[in-house]
């Protein structure tokens, strides 16, 4: 090799290449690859962006051509192809790449489908509103300017940046031997969270996560904030706040979700609709991927996949098979493509020109103190342009106090320069002051705009204190910087898109996936049960017919239903007083012409020959505080601990010690403070503390309820008093009324009881079954012993007295009878359409009886 001065000198190889690939490396880390931790800007984007400020294109400006801005960037300052520049500032552009674009795009700028943009010659583009906080104030001095590339520019190092850039839209790129990958972040949330660090500087990463929730992408999705992870010393798996950790270390992983809803097709299949992808997931690879899938038959169920996305939307659309499974489906496509995904982040950045892995208060620490020293800076510039006014405005009042010496001054000098000379020698001005006073109008001399020079000095000097008021004082600088950041967060937050899940357990299980919906479950006499919407029943009027909601065969009967959530607990009791227990969910999903299966067949159901399950609540948990009140045919009734049925074996657990002749019908869920009812077929109604009734363990036999008047008559209902609400009464016939529970006092247990209704042998039939009922949107589901439903409202059956009959609320077919009532609220069900062509409704007939 030789010198600078022509002579040879002998290098090693070895060292040339180490010292050439070192200043190569450091290039591309500093000049290329990394964003700077103050503004968050690779050298390529902050030079896109201070060009656009320097041409003009600002929010409110016209469009101008990309190709045009492409050409004046690499012109002055980015020396490199045309095409990598195009590509950066298409970036800028793509609301799926950036939570807040700082280019606004006019022209195709590609998709989420991995489209590239159209030619620069025929896209245009200007600045965003937000993209003007990155530059504000560049005029000021805030930032250090350097010659460009040939001397003949100069360019910032860094921008202003007011907007907290890096963690707002994030940033990642490959240098040598390391990487970066920060996601973007909510504007408001960022901006909570330096504010609060101005105001305790020791507050640590995890306080910080009080107002950063986590990271928020453009393209939305659901994100897991907890995720469970194996011990490298234990060998146990532990439950870790992913986010948390990220944010205290700088580097980490949270996991990602699509965002899916099922829907229901008018063929009756389900479907599997996406609405949000992961951030980064190419939509078009990930139809293709399911495709793939799907014809190797590793993914099965599906029957049609289509990309319904407009204008107005992501829409994928996946139909399921009549016979498949819709939630396993899902958990299969979060499995094998892309709708979940790790977001693996490293929060690596520039701090001083070196590259450092930071936590996120570091990453807002170093934010803060940048925008002290623009502010610094800026407020320096300020007050030096203001005392450059006032110094003018001292010199324009001294001319103004002795107008006509100034005036006598200038007609005597020979020309401006004598005169700008005798100015200053006569009045003590300086030659800034002197040339003011030379320049000034003769408008500037009337009495009224003589007044404004003096109102403007007086202002002049009221910033000048202000300013170095501030300069002054630190509080101050800080006040500014949290006012600023309120105004971002007012101005361009919005919402947030990425929803967050608090749930710890990351194994993908069914459950897991299991829509969030009420469904009916209809239980028959031979044990047969099932599960359908709330919606499958149309809301009908007093008296009407119905619908079919489950068909019976072999003289099977359905005796019972109720509303639950399929997340719920239900909790089956036997005749002999065991308990079973299973998830709602697992229960069968039936349309209304199947009888569903048998609840022996049931997960974690394992009933003996002869043992029948007759009485089923649902709960969501075992609230400790809580017990289950249970009731036999025979008015036996018996209060034990709920939690004392959290943990039940399949092969069940005794609720109840039964008498040989009786059997446990009834169950329900009460406080310890509450009133209990127990109604009979013949008509009879007694109430009583549920403190009559003390606490038992699992296999005590329980006390008497209720005494039965004859050994023809037997219990039909029991439960636990609601405040403020009525008892519903329903005969076999289908006559029934409500009656005020308030009509029924408290008495001691086992007392026969008072008059419910009265029955009038073969026109009522018996009571069939009685339930608890309020006005508060609270609607009504009947159901025969032949299948027939009807939905009602719980408002249009009348209240009556306990001494009448009352009128008919359902018509029957000849030998069919009531044999049950569930009542839940109207928000559990949204939609009125009845699926699989329900007749119409049946108007209500006039039942010739008046209301009290």
């Amino acid at each position: 090799m030789t010198d600078d001065l022509g002579r040879v000198r002998t290098v090693r190889i070895e060292d040339e290449m180490r010292t050439s690939y070192l200043d190569y490396a450091m290039s591309v880390i500093v000049a290329r690859a990394l964003p700077d931790v103050r503004d968050g800007l690779k050298p390529v984007h902050r030079r896109i962006l201070y060009t656009m400020g320097e041409m003009g294109l600002s929010a409110t400006s016209s469009y101008r051509k990309c190709a045009a801005i492409v050409g004046e960037v690499m012109g002055k300052y980015h020396p490199h192809g045309d095409a990598s520049l195009y590509d950066a500032l298409v970036r800028l552009a793509q609301d799926f790449s950036m939570r807040y674009p700082l280019v606004d795009g006019q022209g195709n700028f590609g998709s989420i489908d991995g489209d590239s943009a159209a030619a620069m010659r025929y896209t245009e583009a200007r600045l965003t509103g937000i993209a003007a906080e990155m530059l504000a104030d560049i005029d000021k001095n805030t930032v250090d300017l350097v010659d460009n590339y040939d001397g003949t520019q100069k360019e910032p190092t860094v921008l202003p940046a007011r907007l907290p850039n890096l963690l707002v839209n994030g940033s990642s790129g490959i240098a040598v031997g390391m990487a970066t990958n920060i996601p973007p972040h909510h504007l408001g949330e960022v901006c909570d969270a330096a504010r609060a660090l101005i105001e305790d500087p020791e507050l640590t990463s995890d306080d910080l996560c009080k107002y950063v929730a986590g990271p928020d992408f453009p393209t939305g999705g659901t994100m897991y904030r907890y995720e469970t992870r194996r011990n490298p010393i234990t060998g146990e798996n532990e439950t870790i706040d992913a986010i948390r950790e990220m944010y205290a270390h700088g580097r980490g992983r949270v996991v990602v979700r699509a965002q899916v809803a099922f829907e229901e097709t008018r063929h009756g299949r389900m479907a599997i609709i996406v609405t949000e992808l992961p951030y980064m997931v190419n939509k078009a690879s990930l139809l293709e991927k399911i495709a793939e899938l799907v014809g190797a038959k590793k993914i099965d169920g599906i029957a049609d996949l289509r990309d319904e996305s407009d204008r107005d939307g992501m829409r994928i659309y996946v139909e399921i098979k009549r016979d498949a499974d819709p939630h396993r489906v899902l958990n299969n496509l979060f499995k094998h493509t892309a709708m979940q995904t790790a977001f693996n982040m490293n929060m690596l950045a520039l701090v001083d020109g070196q590259p450092q892995t930071l936590s996120l208060k570091a990453v807002l620490g170093h934010y803060i103190d940048h925008r002290r020293d623009i502010i610094r800076r800026r407020t320096e510039f300020d007050l030096e342009k203001a005392r450059a006014r006032a110094h003018i405005l001292e010199g324009l009042k001294i001319a103004l106090d002795n107008l006509d010496e100034v005036i006598k001054t200038i007609r005597e000098s020979a020309d401006v320069e004598r005169a700008r000379h005798n100015l200053m020698t006569r009045f003590g001005l300086t030659e800034i002051q002197a040339q003011a006073i030379l320049d000034m109008r003769l408008a500037r001399l009337a009495a009224l705009e003589r007044k404004k020079i003096e109102d403007e000095y007086l202002e002049v000097i009221k910033l000048m204190a202000e300013l170095e008021d501030i300069l002054a004082n630190p509080s101050r600088i800080s006040s500014v910087i949290k006012d600023e950041l309120a105004a971002l967060k007012a101005k361009y937050a919005g919402a947030r898109r990425t929803r967050i899940a608090d749930d710890s357990s990351r194994e993908m299980t069914d459950e897991d996936l299991i829509a969030d919906e009420d469904v009916v479950i209809t239980i028959s006499r031979r044990g047969y049960i099932k599960r359908q919407p709330v919606a499958t029943y149309r809301r009908q009027g007093r008296g009407g017919k119905g619908i079919i909601g489950h068909v019976t065969r072999e003289e099977d009967a359905v005796e019972r239903l109720l509303v639950a959530n399929t997340h719920d607990w239900a909790l089956f009791f036997t005749n002999r007083g065991r308990v079973f227990s299973a998830k709602v969910h697992t229960i069968v999903d039936a349309s209304r012409q199947a009888k569903g299966i048998a609840i022996i067949n049931l997960p974690g159901v394992q009933v003996e020959p002869g043992e029948v399950p007759m009485a089923t609540i649902t709960l969501s948990d075992f609230n400790a505080g809580k017990f289950l009140v249970m009731a036999t045919r025979n008015g036996v009734v018996k209060k034990s601990p709920l939690e004392q049925f959290e943990k039940v074996r399949s092969s069940g657990i005794i609720a109840i010690t039964i008498a040989a002749d009786d059997e446990l019908a009834w169950v329900d869920v009460a406080t310890g403070k509450d009133d209990v009812i127990v109604a009979t077929a013949q008509g009879k109604i007694a109430r009583f503390p549920e403190g009559e009734v003390r606490p038992m363990g699992r296999p005590a036999a329980g006390v008497i309820g209720i005494r039965l008047a004859s050994a023809t008559d037997h219990v039909v209902g029991m439960s636990v008093v609601q405040p403020s609400a009525d008892l519903l009464v329903l005969t076999e016939t289908g006559y029934g009324k409500r009656v005020a529970l308030t009509e029924f006092r408290a008495m001691h247990r086992g007392s026969q009881g008072v008059r419910l209704i009265s029955l009038e042998g073969k026109k009522t039939g018996d009571v069939a079954a009685v339930q608890q009922v309020t006005e508060e949107d609270e609607e009504l589901l009947l159901i025969s012993a032949d299948g027939q439903v009807v939905r009602t409202e719980t408002n249009t059956i009348n209240r009556y007295s306990s001494q009448a009959r009352g009128v008919i609320v359902m018509r029957l077919h000849a030998g069919d009878k009531v044999v049950g009532i569930a009542a839940f609220r109207a928000g559990l069900a949204q939609h009125a359409a009845i699926a699989d062509n329900a007749p119409d409704e049946v108007p209500p007939a006039p039942d010739g009886e008046k209301s009290k």
